[in-house]
């Protein structure tokens, strides 16, 4: 058969929250006058479960709600999937210049220092080329043809997205910014702030490879978190922990297309037009959720040795990755503990 089938790992996403989430498995007992309070609703075309401890269930129930709110706010606001969006309006007009507000601004600079970072292989313009592999769309997909893909790629050009004061507009042939590499990411380190700001100090927020935790568990335990194994994402490779840091992965067997029985990931390099092959997953811990996912992604697209040597000089970067032979490499600062 041409096509045997389409698989979105969004289907299994319940599933794989008993997998992935392993901090959800508590060990041991916890302050008694402590109570845990959990919350979920689907966003960004995914599942986002809070978990929080707290000894008042109203400010518990409070925070989740402000959290939810605020990540429900940033997906109306930015996700390029929304028309009425912001990125939307922009892309259904692309050389009409689009007002963004400090926030957008601040967004678009981080994406920029990253794009620059990973040499310009990051690029959120890439929409055109997952639309040429099929991701998003309906229907029969294949291969892209050689003519296909050579038109796609001109369309890829992150340096003609122009920022001019606080408008933004795109240069033609340039007709799309996709947000769902860095979006997501943003709005969890976003929810995390919500809820400190109105007195949580333990949760933990997920969106499956997104991930902000504030402070610690009770009794001041990290969140131990299991990392999925590429080759079996039902099986773990082994426990990383968090204490107030976010943290995101990219992984091959996230999002991905199934062609006469091949699979191809979402990951796309922008110079060949086909998926990344030399990484299986790549997993940061840094500050926040957002940069944590931006990261996630740019190293994904870029060499294994100046992932490593970037990320040994930084250190508030920590970094786990496996190779296309399952080959495990991390920075000195990540606690690693295999299964």
């Amino acid at each position: 058969m041409n096509l045997e089938k389409k698989k979105l790992v969004n289907s299994v996403i319940k599933r794989l929250f008993l997998i992935f989430l392993l901090p959800f498995v508590f060990i041991g007992c916890t302050d008694k006058k402590m109570q845990k309070f959990e919350s979920e609703k689907f966003l960004f075309g995914t599942y986002i479960k809070i978990t929080v401890y707290d000894k008042d269930e109203k400010l518990a129930k409070k925070g989740m709600e402000e959290a939810f709110n605020e990540i429900e706010r940033l997906d109306n606001k930015f996700n390029s999937k929304i028309k009425t969006s912001i990125i939307g309006r922009l892309n259904s007009d692309p050389a009409t210049p689009v007002e963004l507000d400090d926030e957008g601004l601040m967004l678009f600079s981080k994406v920029k220092e990253v794009y620059d970072l990973s040499d310009k292989k990051y690029d959120i313009t890439i929409g055109p080329l997952l639309k040429a592999w099929g991701f998003g769309e309906v229907g029969e997909i294949s291969i892209p043809s050689k003519e296909l893909l050579a038109h796609v790629l001109t369309e890829i050009d992150f340096d003609k997205v122009k920022i001019e004061g606080n408008k933004i507009h795109m240069e033609f042939p340039v007709n799309e910014i996709d947000t769902g590499s860095f979006l997501k990411g943003y709005a969890v380190a976003r929810a995390k702030k919500a809820m400190e700001e109105i007195g949580i100090t333990s949760a933990f927020i997920t969106t499956i490879s997104s991930i902000d935790v504030i402070n610690t568990k009770p009794e001041n335990k990290p969140w131990r978190i299991g990392v999925q194994n590429p080759e079996n994402p039902e099986d773990l490779l082994g426990i990383v922990e968090l204490n107030n840091e976010g943290m995101g992965v990219s992984g091959d067997y996230q999002t991905y297309v199934e062609i006469n029985g091949e699979k191809y990931h979402h990951i796309l390099d922008k110079t060949t037009g086909f998926p990344v092959k030399d990484k299986k997953l790549v997993m940061v811990i840094c500050e926040d959720s957002f940069l944590a996912d931006l990261y996630s992604t740019a190293f994904f697209t870029m060499p294994i040795e100046k992932i490593m040597k970037y990320a040994e000089n930084n250190e508030k970067i920590k970094v786990l990755i496996v190779d296309k032979d399952m080959n495990i490499l991390k920075t000195k600062n990540l606690d690693f503990f295999k299964k």
